[in-house]
């Protein structure tokens, strides 16, 4: 004979099913709300590990501000996206710093500008900034970093803009800058760079700036040169170069300043376009 489940039982049964959900629902969250701290962890460790290479900080920018106590969002010079608040920008700019660049800020993996122009940083670049694949700006200008201009620079496939000048960067201009399909203002002016321009830097396209003046560099300026039809600077006084300006210099219709002083070159530009340099 078949037994029947009284309704009394029916009924009481989904009274289980509210609590079942509220322990998954907060078992969730604690998850993501655990995931969401490790992540502001590592973008703290990241930057109080630069703090320490730092060295001198003769206003107290970072002694004073750079603490544990608050976010590191509202920490001076941090921006954090709005979305994941994870560290999207950097900027130490003009602060007086002396010290070193920790490879922990590699970490900062949504990090995409980092300005730390006009300061007393020095050493080399450590390789785990390769990591920073979302880097669209990087200003590294105006400090005392040495070494050759290492070549992984080439692997920022979002990279804009490169500021390099003011430093003691030795060797050649790497050929894997080529690779930067984005960038649009390269500055390595003011270093001891020395070699030819390589030809694979005239397939960056988008370049508006280019600046290459006070090294050591030398051969003839590429003709290739006229591929970077949206140059507006260019700037190669200084340097070694010889042999005849090349006369597709003249058909850049968006130059607007021209640097080629102190070289040994000869011939004359002439030009099919409005430019002050052209009169």
């Amino acid at each position: 004979m078949m037994r029947l489940t009284p309704i009394s039982n029916l009924m009481a049964r989904p009274s289980f099913l509210p609590p079942f959900m509220f322990g998954l629902l907060f078992a969730t969250f604690g998850v993501i709300l655990s995931a969401k701290y490790s992540s502001i962890t590592v973008d703290q460790s990241a930057l109080l590990a630069l703090k320490s290479h730092i060295t001198h900080d003769p206003h107290n920018f970072l002694a004073t501000n750079w603490s544990t106590s608050t976010s590191v969002c509202s920490w001076i010079g941090v921006t954090c996206g709005s979305r994941h608040h994870r560290v999207t920008a950097l900027n130490l700019s003009s602060m007086d710093l002396t010290g070193t660049i920790s490879s922990q800020l590699g970490n900062l993996s949504f990090l995409a500008s980092l300005d730390i122009h006009q300061n007393s940083f020095h050493g080399t670049l450590p390789i785990e900034l390769t990591n920073l694949r979302r880097m669209k700006y990087l200003d590294f200008g105006n400090n005392s970093f040495n070494g050759e201009i290492p070549s992984w620079f080439g692997c920022f496939s979002k990279l804009q803009r490169l500021s390099l000048y003011l430093n003691n960067f030795v060797g050649v201009i790497p050929s894997t800058l080529g690779n930067l399909s984005k960038l649009e203002r390269l500055g390595l002016g003011g270093n001891q760079i020395s070699g030819r321009i390589p030809n694979s830097l005239f397939k960056c396209k988008e370049l508006k700036f280019l600046s290459l003046g006070y090294n050591s560099l030398d051969g003839s300026i590429p003709t290739e040169i006229g591929n970077l039809t949206l140059l507006e600077t260019l700037a190669l006084s200084n340097n070694h170069f010889k042999g005849e300006i090349p006369l597709v210099i003249g058909n850049l219709t968006s130059l607007r300043e021209l640097y080629l002083f102190n070289n040994k070159l000869t011939g004359i530009i002439s030009c099919f376009f409005y430019s002050p340099f052209c009169y």
